[in-house]
């Protein structure tokens, strides 16, 4: 993994200790930890001042290691920064205690692996993307799925929800996005551009817009009140990831290695 200064475009530090690819990657809200999730089967809790690994979790000894055997395909962190949500390739997603490293819950009910989890801002709930086609809201407290989240007629590769939880937004192979209420269950829009697969969303701090990455090598900046389009970028490769980290900047990495920083202009 790389930290970079998105205001230079300059790297910072690499943080080398997986020995397989890097599938996600959390920060803590504080911004002095991150969580790495890796094809190597394990959870990695780094310090960014030091670029040292203040702990390592989530491996399976007890299972035969392989190629995508165990991986772990992603991670979310609560706003507490005292818990985790991971999920691993054959493996429900995990609720997870950043202290102990241990397993709080684990959160049964899709039929496939989960591509992406999301967290509410308030820690109560969490959203899962998932190879079955679904997306779940999940009470975190009990465990309990809330509501399953029907529509897409592919993968659903990723998920991103607004600040105040209200609202989630979808990315799928069906190379759609879909806007969900996160209170009903129910979809409010379908935001259809792409001509390939959107493996990445993200979702501004103000809640009114969304990023979508694409395999067409765009992104595309929406308007979710309207679904309008308010702009449109295309990258070098196939783009696979993107995220806000601030009111105005966009973040976002392509297959080919490159990485964008992008001025979203009002």
């Amino acid at each position: 993994m790389k930290v970079w200064d998105p205001k230079t475009g300059r790297m910072l530090r690499a943080l080398e200790r997986h020995s397989g690819p890097v599938f996600g990657v959390a920060a803590t809200p504080d911004g002095k930890q991150v969580i790495s999730a890796s094809l190597d089967e394990t959870l990695r809790v780094w310090d960014l001042e030091t670029g040292q690994v203040v702990r390592t979790f989530g491996a399976n000894l007890q299972k035969p290691r392989g190629y995508f055997n165990r991986s772990v395909l992603c991670v979310a962190v609560t706003a507490d920064g005292r818990r985790a949500i991971s999920a691993r390739i054959d493996e429900a997603p995990k609720l997870w205690d950043l202290d102990t490293g241990r397993t709080v819950r684990t959160l049964q009910g899709h039929t496939h692996d989960v591509n992406c989890v999301a967290v509410t801002a308030d820690g109560r709930h969490a959203v899962s993307a998932s190879y079955d086609g679904t997306l779940k809201v999940w009470d975190l407290e009990s465990g309990r799925v809330l509501h399953t989240l029907e529509g897409h007629s592919g993968v659903v590769r990723s998920v991103a929800l607004t600040a105040d939880g209200s609202r989630g937004v979808s990315a799928s192979d069906d190379n759609t996005l879909k806007v969900w209420d996160l209170e009903t269950g129910r979809a409010r829009n379908t935001l259809a551009a792409h001509s390939n697969s959107v493996w990445g969303v993200a979702v501004t701090a103000d809640g009114k817009k969304a990023v979508s990455a694409s395999l067409d090598k765009t992104l595309v900046v929406w308007d979710l009140e309207t679904g309008a389009i308010v702009a449109t970028f295309r990258c070098e490769g196939r783009a696979c990831c993107c995220a806000c980290v601030a009111p105005n900047l966009i973040v976002a990495g392509d297959r080919g290695g490159h990485v964008y920083f992008l001025a979203l202009e009002e």
